[in-house]
C-alpha cells in the first residue's frame, strides 16, 4: 500500500503523518508512507488545501487531520 502525507510540513501535516504511522502500526498492514512537501508536487497532485492524505494514488482527505480511527477505516477500505 502506498500512502502519501501531503503538506508543506506544518504542525497539522506532522500530526497527520504521526496518526497515519500509528494507524498502519495498529492495523499491522504493510505500507510505504511518503511525505510530499514540495509545493509544485502538491499542486501537481491536485491538492489545494493541506494537509491531505492519498492512498494508492487516490486523495482520501483534504484540509483536515482525521482521527486515527478514521485513518484506519480509510486504510481498511483501500486494502479491501
Amino acid at each position: 500500500m502506498q500512502i502519501l502525507v501531503i503538506g508543506p510540513g506544518c504542525a497539522k501535516c506532522k500530526t497527520l503523518a504521526q496518526f497515519t504511522e500509528q494507524a498502519v502500526k495498529e492495523l499491522g498492514v504493510t505500507a510505504e508512507i511518503n511525505k510530499v512537501t514540495d509545493l509544485r508536487q502538491i499542486m501537481a497532485l491536485g491538492v489545494m488545501m493541506t494537509p491531505a492524505l492519498a492512498v494508492n494514488g487516490n486523495i482520501k482527505v483534504v484540509g483536515k487531520v482525521p482521527s486515527i480511527a478514521e485513518i484506519k477505516t480509510i486504510l481498511q477500505q483501500a486494502a479491501a
